[in-house]
């Protein structure tokens, strides 16, 4: 349903582009976000190069459970590398970020540890977990 999403994040992650992403914000009980190398969240570029790729919504995918995976758009609703996991239901977010993926099995309990970090400014973990590597 979302093929360019799927496609730019698998990519990315055979080139490791995501090796040693830190969580850069997480909102208890509501998301986890990463997928910038700069560590800044305002950084990253999609496979399809600097203008990214646009928003995919459809119409079987909703933000209904915790474990669901999304890329982060910017305001024009186009999209780069950062994504994010819902730590929690979101319905707010239903057709306004492109799901691609699901958390599932004993996954999901370590997910939900990135709702107890200490945060700082701007909702960043004060000590921010990171992506060793993708494969």
């Amino acid at each position: 349903e979302t093929p360019k999403a799927c496609r730019n994040f698998i990519q990315l992650c055979l080139e490791g582009y995501y090796d040693g992403c830190v969580f850069h914000r997480v909102v208890p009980n509501f998301i986890a976000q990463t997928g910038d190398p700069t560590g800044s969240g305002e950084g990253g570029e999609s496979i399809y190069g600097p203008e990214g790729f646009k928003t995919e919504i459809h119409s079987r995918l909703h933000f209904n459970r915790r474990g669901m995976v999304a890329m982060a758009c910017d305001s024009s609703k186009l999209n780069q590398s950062q994504f994010f996991f819902t730590l929690d239901r979101c319905d707010q977010l239903d057709k306004q970020h492109t799901i691609f993926g699901k958390v599932v099995g004993e996954t999901l309990f370590n997910l939900l540890k990135l709702n107890d970090f200490v945060l700082g400014p701007d909702d960043r973990p004060q000590y921010p977990p990171k992506i060793l590597s993708t494969e």
